[in-house]
């Protein structure tokens, strides 16, 4: 019984040295707290309530997750990052919208986008982990936003992976800062009526969360 009770010991502690960590950064700051949704709610709130479900799902999966700027009071892009230090990947939590001349039509825009950098020393792994969200995103029902590869309407952002909504965006803070694989998501249009009810939804929510989280998973894994 004793020595079954050490193997299992040894096969936990083994487990936990071997679990991966995840940076998870609530986007903005309560200073400038982003996109003004159509009801008036801060971006920097549904950053914060989108960053809390994934932690509590990449957890659920086992992995350990790093908090950051939670409290709003990150300013500055690289100390997210410099905070992020040691973690295995960094992904960052946001919600969308568009150019000033087009919100009122935003109504048209809608879908999640995510983002790499060419400029992050992991490119290649950035843009595995981006790939394996967004088909688990797309898995879960969401689609992907067309919006950034506009090259009238949006900021014609080259796709990395179109099929999955990953996008370059080379100088991006912090993709270029980071010291791991990074990923920004745009979970969803705030701007955008119907689309910011779903993400006012806890099940919409805790669906992205999900699938952000297995997608993290899935491409942390396969360094193993």
């Amino acid at each position: 019984m004793r020595a079954a009770v050490a193997a299992c010991a040894v096969i936990t502690l083994a487990f936990s040295a071997a679990a991966k960590e995840v940076a998870v950064d609530v986007g903005h700051h309560a200073a400038e707290p982003g996109v003004i949704s159509v009801s008036g709610r801060a971006e920097f709130e549904y950053n914060r309530d989108l960053a809390l479900a994934v932690k509590a799902e990449l957890e659920r999966a086992g992995l350990q997750v790093r908090l950051i700027g939670e409290r709003g009071d990150y300013v500055v892009l690289h100390q997210r990052t410099r905070d992020a230090q040691g973690a295995d990947l960094f992904v960052s939590i946001h919600h969308d919208s568009v150019k000033e001349r087009l919100l009122p039509e935003a109504d048209r825009f809608s879908g999640f986008s995510l983002f790499i950098s060419k400029f992050n020393p992991q490119a290649a792994m950035s843009l595995a982990c981006a790939s394996s969200m967004g088909a688990r995103l797309r898995a879960s029902g969401f689609a992907p936003s067309r919006y950034h590869a506009d090259p009238v309407l949006g900021e014609a952002r080259p796709f990395a992976d179109e099929t999955n909504g990953v996008h370059y965006y080379d100088n991006l803070a912090v993709g270029r800062s980071a010291a791991m694989p990074a990923v920004l998501v745009e979970a969803g249009v705030i701007v955008n009526r119907a689309e910011e009810q779903r993400m006012r939804d806890p099940a919409v929510r805790r669906r992205i969360a999900a699938a952000v989280a297995e997608g993290a998973r899935a491409c942390l894994a396969k360094e193993n």
